[in-house]
């Protein structure tokens, strides 16, 4: 185990410094794209201003004939696109393949000066981390990067859930963690085969009425990943990392997108993978506050003062908690807008 003292020193000479605090930049949308696909590469220039992230995927969903290819196409598009202020992610192949290295080895070198975060399938221990971060090192070193690249892992399997909080701690480039409910739910052996969201069998049914024990019982569908998410959330905050959903499947339905993207920001997710251009709007919308919300919180905030004691509002009680939360709400809506005029002109921090 590393000394404490040691924790913020490069792991190889010449590397760049380990960042001490994770930046919070807007990342309310992780977009997917595969850099092989030539007709949706040419699309990116239209995407990446409408994205916070924009991300190159390596891993599922291609095939092994075209991984290679991928991996020229995200090294291409690298050099080509200019990104603005949306970050360039990507996510390598897993750990245990024979593309991971090349994977690495081939991006660092060429464009690791364009890429923000390399993202990690299936990472089910601290020691993944410890790898990665390594070999990134002496990577970055020899490529003379002034930065480091930081790194986002994906929760995939039981044992990384059983490791969470080593897995969040591992590095200081650790920048955040994202839900894989697929993969989670067949190493769980789940038995759904959907890509995220609830099941029309994960149930509660209401006890029976005790004047009519035949009549119907209704049911209330619940959410499958509940206790996941507010642990990895837990996680995240714990370390100062990040927390992120991941995919949700069913493209067409937009409303249960919609649901179960809202459920993981109420719960402290900070945004959620799009899959489909259909998903980037609906991700915006969600991981940014309400209006009214930001409005409300301002109020509270307001009347508070300087944030100490107890005061009763519209027939609530508002306290110092109560501040903090609010202050939550404001300063996301605060970052946010700085970044998207139309969501500055909706808040109206001007008044």
């Amino acid at each position: 185990m590393r000394s404490a003292r040691d924790f913020f020193k490069p792991l190889a000479a010449g590397a760049p410094e380990p960042l001490r605090e994770i930046p919070f930049r807007p990342s309310r949308v992780i977009h997917f794209f595969p850099p092989h696909l030539d007709k949706v590469v040419a699309k990116l220039p239209e995407v990446v201003p409408t994205v916070d992230i924009i991300l190159g995927n390596l891993e599922d969903a291609i095939p092994m004939a075209d991984k290679e290819a991928a991996r020229h196409g995200l090294i291409d598009v690298a050099k080509r696109i200019d990104f603005g202020a949306t970050q360039l992610w990507t996510r390598v192949n897993s750990l245990d393949s024979p593309w991971f290295l090349d994977d690495l080895t081939e991006i660092v070198s060429t464009v690791g000066h364009k890429i923000d975060v390399i993202m990690i399938p299936k990472v089910e221990g601290p020691e993944d981390i410890h790898y990665v971060d390594r070999l990134l090192a002496q990577l970055e070193a020899k490529a003379k990067l002034t930065r480091p690249i930081l790194v986002h892992a994906i929760l995939e399997t039981a044992r990384g859930m059983v490791n969470i909080e080593d897995i969040c701690g591992a590095s200081p480039r650790m920048q955040g963690l994202s839900l894989g409910p697929a993969d989670l739910a067949a190493n769980r052996r789940m038995k759904t085969t959907r890509v995220g969201g609830g099941h029309p069998d994960y149930v509660v049914r209401q006890d029976p009425d005790a004047n009519n024990p035949e009549a119907a019982r209704p049911v209330f569908q619940q959410d499958l990943w509940h206790y996941t998410l507010a642990r990895m959330v837990d996680a995240c905050v714990t370390h100062g990392i990040l927390p992120f959903y991941g995919p949700f499947g069913d493209i067409k339905d937009v409303v249960a997108c919609e649901d179960q993207f809202r459920n993981a920001y109420l719960l402290g997710c900070v945004g959620a993978w799009s899959l489909h251009p259909v998903q980037i709007d609906i991700a915006k919308r969600v991981f940014s506050p309400r209006p009214e919300d930001v409005a409300q919180a301002q109020r509270v905030i307001d009347a508070m003062g300087d944030g100490t004691g107890a005061i009763m509002l519209d027939g609530k009680m508002e306290d110092d908690a109560s501040v903090k939360q609010c202050r939550v709400v404001v300063e996301l809506a605060r970052e946010l807008a700085a970044r998207d005029p139309e969501l500055a002109a909706r808040y109206d921090f001007s008044s």
